[in-house]
């Protein structure tokens, strides 16, 4: 089942050289997930063949404009083509205010109703679940308060061998402990181990987005063994200082998080506008931890 993610943007601040602000589009079993939501999003949707309306959540992880500027186009753009469907919005209070004020003005009735769903940016928590999926936030380190999130699926039960269920007439009362990994006790006492009669389920997944922070240890806890880590690296190391002025990482920084937090692979991206090359910056990266990714507009990244 898919576990997918799309690079709508990776620019810091300012959308240039073909390079949009920050948003991706996360598919976890064809439920649609946007993240963060910049200046273009819409544009940039439409250009990846995205359909939009089956965006249900939208996550925003800080009230700069790089963030969520996009997302007043999407939710009107929403409106005008006839969405009824309510759509969820999880972020930090103020921008509810930001979002209503700008309806009220421009006297738009929205067709459908926005659930809004507040994060604490000082705590960890919660903030979505479903059959199959929890998302929780936590805080990054950042000049305003800045929300991390991180998207894990259930663990499966385990899945049943019908062949043996049968050979050893396995009731279908007993398949609820069966999956939850018990043994089968017959009639006559007997014993049938639960390897004979199942399967180890797929191995549940995991990405974590860290967008804009400056570099803290106390994040390889959080993000510690997921499949996927997205980081920011906006500077490369020449420039440690501006990064820690401006509370941003360095892309080495970025990389030193993945590797002590043993992660599986590494994205990086909003990058600096000062970088028309980006490769100087997978190169820091690289040096300190070998799978590491550049954030390219349209790259898709899937958990297998």
């Amino acid at each position: 089942m898919s576990f997918e993610i799309t690079i709508l943007g990776s620019s810091s601040a300012t959308p240039i050289y073909q390079r949009h602000p920050t948003a991706q589009v996360i598919n976890i079993h064809e439920r649609f997930f946007l993240m963060d939501c910049g200046e273009g999003t819409l544009i940039q949707l439409n250009r990846y063949r995205i359909k939009f309306h089956r965006i249900n959540h939208i996550f925003i992880s800080h009230l700069h404009g790089d963030h969520y500027l996009g997302l007043l186009g999407l939710i009107s753009t929403m409106h005008l083509q006839g969405r009824t469907t309510e759509l969820h919005i999880y972020s930090a209070p103020e921008l509810r205010e930001i979002v209503e004020i700008q309806l009220k003005y421009s006297e738009t009735n929205l067709r459908y109703p926005i659930n809004w769903h507040f994060t604490d940016p000082k705590r960890p928590g919660t903030v979505y679940e479903d059959d199959l999926l929890v998302v929780e936030c936590f805080p990054l380190n950042h000049r305003i308060p800045c929300t991390g999130f991180l998207f894990r699926e259930k663990q499966r039960p385990r899945k049943l061998i019908r062949e043996r269920l049968a050979e050893y007439q396995v009731p279908v009362s007993a398949y609820p402990i069966l999956k939850a990994g018990q043994d089968f006790v017959t009639e006559t006492g007997s014993i049938i181990p639960n390897r004979e009669l199942t399967l180890d389920p797929q191995r549940a997944r995991s990405y974590a987005f860290c967008s804009d922070t400056i570099y803290d240890p106390r994040l390889t806890d959080t993000v510690r063994g997921v499949d996927l880590l997205y980081h920011e690296a906006t500077f490369l190391s020449d420039l440690e200082d501006r990064a820690r002025e401006t509370f941003h990482s360095t892309a080495g920084q970025a990389a030193a998080i993945a590797r002590d937090a043993q992660v599986k692979r590494l994205i990086i991206g909003h990058f600096s506008a000062r970088y028309k090359n980006l490769y100087p910056l997978l190169e820091e990266a690289k040096a300190v931890y070998a799978s590491t990714t550049l954030a390219m507009e349209g790259d898709r990244f899937s958990i297998e």
